[in-house]
């Protein structure tokens, strides 16, 4: 392995970005089931297959977009991707793992009257296959970043604080809760954790170039859409707003993005449902429930255009935070006391996805004994006998149907 630092950016040197898209676009096209299952699919892909990167880099990464506002999971795509191929791998690792929802939602905005997938029985398939691989992703990082008395009691008090009191700002709290039972009960695993990699200096130039520009977006394009009347400015300012500031991923954007679309009358409230039902049976991140939005809009710019000018807005906060704020992390990571600090917080964000893996993932797909078992085969299928997880969400979604149309 080769370590480089790339314009403030430790890449660790092992691939090329086509290898990162062609992984990506494989996620972006089996990866069902909400922010919390992708965390599962790129624990597989990007860890266990693949070795990209480590459990306890993949746990740093994890809390760090878990600290950052916008869609977690995708953030994490984004940084994985920079950490293997610099930024273009950055780039291509989010359009891989973007692009197929964000076409299938915008062809669904074009023939939206005709089509119904609410009460599909394949997308029932889809969610228990998500409970299996987020169940498995637990699994697989408990047995690394839980081990011993103190990290699972860590692991443990995570999920019973996140699970009492659900909120994105209570996952904030345990992962600093964490950190700070980390750095008073790992100190020597600190110091003995750094590695020549993570000891390299990055440069705060370039990082703070993007932060800059993320504020200036934030600051700079509300007053450029209350000068300038262009309903194309107008829709870059509510998206980027909109994925500059939400915390807690996809689900919370749907009542703050539906206050900037049907009020203004850019769509109606029934396409604007029909869109998020869409969005549930698509793989991918919910947040490309913009480019839908985008297309279906009743005012120009819609159609393709407006989809993609919709969908590049939402996510462009996300580059210019995780591309500026990754640098620091680097330089961070490298300090004896904060590696303490993080081997409590990758307990910690093991006690928060098993929290998530009982509620959403388990409560909103698993309603009887046929559903369990559906689970128990998908989870075998990965676990067991090493099956990829498109192949299990195929036999999933196919049981699936099985279900419904025998119950």
């Amino acid at each position: 392995m080769t370590v480089r630092n790339v314009m403030g950016v430790v890449v660790e040197e092992r691939g090329s970005p086509l290898e990162v898209f062609l992984v990506a676009l494989r996620l972006g096209l089996t990866s069902f089931g909400g922010p919390i299952a992708h965390l599962g699919y790129f624990h597989e892909e990007y860890v266990v297959r693949r070795g990209w990167v480590d459990e306890r880099r993949y746990a740093d990464l994890l809390a760090l977009c878990q600290f950052l506002p916008g869609p977690a999971s995708s953030q994490v795509g984004i940084a994985v991707g920079t950490v293997r191929a610099g930024y273009l791998g950055g780039f291509v690792a989010w359009l891989g793992f973007t692009m197929p929802s964000a076409l299938a939602l915008i062809a669904f905005a074009l023939v939206v009257d005709s089509l119904e997938v609410a009460d599909a029985g394949w997308l029932h398939g889809l969610k228990l296959a998500a409970v299996a691989v987020v169940a498995q992703a637990v699994w697989t990082m408990a047995r690394t970043l839980a081990v011993g008395r103190q990290r699972a009691t860590i692991a443990i008090l995570a999920a019973v604080v996140a699970l009492v009191a659900p909120s994105p700002a209570t996952q904030v709290g345990v992962i600093v809760l964490g950190a700070a039972l980390g750095w008073f009960l790992f100190r020597d695993e600190g110091r003995e954790g750094a590695t020549a990699g993570d000891k390299a200096r990055a440069r705060g130039r370039a990082a703070s170039a993007w932060l800059t520009l993320f504020i200036v977006g934030l600051v700079g394009l509300p007053i450029l859409s209350a000068i300038v009347d262009l309903q194309a400015v107008n829709v870059v300012d509510a998206f980027y707003r909109t994925g500059s500031l939400v915390f807690g991923g996809g689900h919370v954007v749907l009542p703050l993005i539906e206050q900037e679309v049907v009020p203004t009358g850019w769509l109606d409230q029934d396409t604007f449902i029909a869109g998020y039902g869409a969005a549930q049976a698509v793989p991918g991140p919910l947040f490309t429930f913009a480019a839908y939005l985008g297309a279906a809009f009743a005012v120009e710019p819609n159609g393709v255009p407006g989809g993609l000018l919709a969908l590049a807005a939402i996510f462009l906060p996300s580059f210019f935070l995780v591309w500026g704020v990754l640098p620091f992390w680097d330089r961070l990571r490298a300090i004896a006391s904060v590696r303490s600090a993080l081997v409590g917080v990758g307990a910690a964000v093991v006690g928060i996805l098993a929290a998530a893996l009982y509620d959403p993932v388990w409560t909103s797909a698993v309603f009887e004994a046929r559903d369990l078992a559906l689970v128990l085969v998908a989870f075998g299928l990965l676990v067991a006998w090493r099956l990829p997880p498109w192949l299990v969400v195929i036999v999933a979604a196919a049981g699936g149907e099985v279900l419904v149309r025998w119950g």
